[in-house]
């Protein structure tokens, strides 16, 4: 029973309808429960929808609670550390909000408005039901050193293009942080126009720091890419010898 929950709460497999429905209520429930974040209002539907959302969170919490050891394989070690994992804290955030809606006694956290702070962290349970977002996931643990490399690289070069910048035009760019904020958006071409080089040599530096940026910048698109397509492949292999990969 509880291996086939498991695979119920998990991300759904090609041809599990119950999973693929429980993937879809979760998700609906989670686009609910985010709605209220658009309005100044309180309105007395919000109250009700999030009674029905928390009650689904908090169920879903507990089966992933009991399931935790098919999850994280340590045996009885996974249920003390699966409430300190990265998902089960997003999961307990996002419970928090809702419990105002059953007892007013947590008036402390509408006090200091925590609870529409919260409710942006069940943004993130959105993912935990995508399979798109699951084979990102994969294609970047993949190319986790590849990235790495183009990450550092990038900083690199935006600190030594913030350097020479903060020397060439120190009248321009009174902190060595407005530098590196010149820096980062000349580096992604974005270009906003509020810190920008007057004199010759800075124009110069700054053309120069837009065209590398095109480089650097398309060097993780290419990585993510090949991972991608990797991961797909992958996984029409395993379709194809008749296994289903599990998160």
């Amino acid at each position: 029973m509880r291996k086939r929950i498991f695979e119920i709460i998990e991300i759904a497999e090609d041809g599990d309808k119950i999973s693929t429905a429980y993937d879809i209520i979760m998700f609906i429930a989670i686009i609910v429960s985010l709605i209220p974040l658009v309005f100044r209002e309180d309105y007395p539907i919000f109250s009700i929808t999030d009674k029905i959302t928390v009650i689904l969170f908090i169920i879903d919490y507990v089966l992933r609670f009991i399931t935790a050891d098919l999850k994280l394989k340590k045996g009885k070690k996974s249920y003390i550390i699966y409430p300190f994992t990265f998902w089960a804290i997003i999961d307990m955030l996002s419970i928090i909000p809702g419990l105002l809606a059953f007892n007013n006694a947590f008036k402390l956290f509408k006090l200091f408005r925590i609870t529409r702070f919260f409710k942006i962290f069940r943004v993130f349970k959105v993912l935990r039901y995508s399979r798109s977002f699951y084979r990102i996931r994969q294609v970047i643990k993949k190319s986790k050193r590849a990235l790495i490399a183009v990450s550092a690289l990038a900083i690199i070069y935006i600190l030594i293009s913030a350097l020479v910048i903060f020397n060439a035009e120190p009248e321009t760019f009174g902190t060595f942080f407005d530098a590196v904020y010149w820096a980062t958006i000349s580096l992604t071409t974005v270009g906003y126009g509020d810190i920008y080089a007057v004199s010759t040599i800075g124009k110069i530096i700054t053309m120069i720091s837009a065209i590398m940026g095109i480089a650097v910048v398309a060097l993780p698109a290419g990585v993510i890419t090949a991972g991608y397509t990797q991961v797909l492949a992958e996984e029409k292999n395993n379709s194809e010898n008749g296994e289903q990969p599990r998160p």
